[in-house]
């Protein structure tokens, strides 16, 4: 039996998973609090709830890589502030957020997400940090699935051009 051959909680992780799962820490906490300010901006009722769920997404995956990293001994990166609530008619119209405008933001991070899901996935040699990532994956698939409904539904979404081939 070799030394990756036991329990995977009990393997060391290669500076590989350490540097994804710190980055993704740290990519992680600064989301959330960027979703609080966009919470602030929001007007669409739809939206709000979309981001309250981004919320607690995000920290409940914070959470889960910060235990596994403070149980392996690595340090974490810093936790920005928890943000304000303020009230949506003193923040100046030119200085809003527009809610298609957050939308495409939360897309954008979903979609970055997923490719970093799937690249630490791939980098793994511990299952269970694979498996951990999977299931933020599948999370964050089903959350985006939500997303594009909403846009969809809003009249938010911006296709790309659209190829209708001629017959």
């Amino acid at each position: 039996m070799g030394i990756l051959s036991g329990n995977p909680k009990d393997e060391p992780m290669h500076y590989g998973e350490v540097f994804g799962m710190w980055t993704y820490l740290m990519t992680t906490k600064g989301l959330t609090v960027c979703y609080e300010v966009h919470l602030n901006h929001a007007g669409d009722s739809d939206l709000q709830a979309l981001l309250k769920d981004a919320i607690q997404l995000t920290k409940q995956e914070a959470k889960e890589v910060e235990s596994l990293l403070k149980e392996s001994g690595v340090p974490l990166p810093p936790t920005p502030p928890e943000r304000s609530k303020a009230d949506l008619e003193e923040i100046p119209t030119g200085a809003r957020f527009l809610d298609p405008e957050i939308a495409a933001s939360l897309a954008r991070d979903v979609a970055g997400g997923l490719i970093t899901c799937s690249t630490i996935m791939g980098e793994s040699i511990r299952e269970d940090i694979a498996m951990m990532f999977g299931k933020f994956h599948v999370q964050k698939a089903a959350f985006g699935a939500r997303l594009l409904q909403l846009t969809k539904d809003k009249g938010w979404l911006i296709p790309p051009p659209l190829h209708i081939s001629a017959k």
